[in-house]
């Protein structure tokens, strides 16, 4: 567990997505931000699912990069078309967190990676966990459908991934108020032998 701020959260977010290589899914795009953060010659398959912000998102789209309308829980992607998946302060607002990232391993290749930076519940019984439930009606209403008490490292190790690393930041938000942050990557089992995925190129 590291003291941190929000900066240094966000910066260790976007030296993860520089690792991510090859047809990477941006689920929850909002804006072009994340999308420069990649390597060279990956390839932006952003996923937005409220329709005024894939509006604005559309005339940033070029090249190979595609744009989706769609929810975490429904990709409308096939199997193993993704070599990595996205997610940044996403997972939570989706609606159904188990279905979320049982559609995120769907779509990931064998070997491929999930790449996720999020805010979490902070520990029961603290002041702060207090704090979050008191907030949750009103960030469910005013942001994006926000749920801040969720312990979405425990659901996302709940799937039979290869192996998953993590970082944990506690950043302070107010006085007395700490919230924790988790910047992480869970890696897919590589395919077994004379197996093949279909690769969305």
């Amino acid at each position: 567990m590291t003291t941190a701020t929000r900066v240094t959260v966000e910066a260790a977010r976007d030296a993860l997505i520089a690792s991510l290589h090859g047809t990477v899914l941006d689920i929850g795009a909002g804006t072009p931000r994340r999308r420069a953060h990649l390597a060279p010659g990956s390839r932006w398959v952003g996923l937005e699912p409220d329709e005024s912000r894939h509006h604005r998102l559309v005339p940033t789209v070029a090249g190979e990069d595609r744009l989706l309308l769609g929810r975490a829980e429904h990709i409308p992607l096939p199997d193993g078309s993704v070599d990595a998946a996205l997610t940044s302060f996403t997972l939570c607002s989706v609606d159904d967190q188990p279905t979320a990232l049982a559609e995120i391993r769907r779509v990931v290749r064998p070997g491929g990676a999930f790449a996720f930076a999020e805010h979490v519940g902070a520990p029961h019984g603290s002041w702060s966990r207090r704090l979050q439930r008191m907030a949750t009606p009103f960030s469910r209403r005013f942001d994006h459908g926000c749920r801040p008490t969720r312990d979405t490292l425990s659901v996302i190790e709940t799937l039979a991934w290869e192996h998953v690393e993590t970082e944990t930041y506690d950043v302070r938000v107010a006085p007395g108020v700490v919230v924790p942050f988790v910047v992480g990557r869970a890696v897919l089992p590589s395919a077994p032998r004379g197996s093949s995925a279909t690769m969305g190129r």
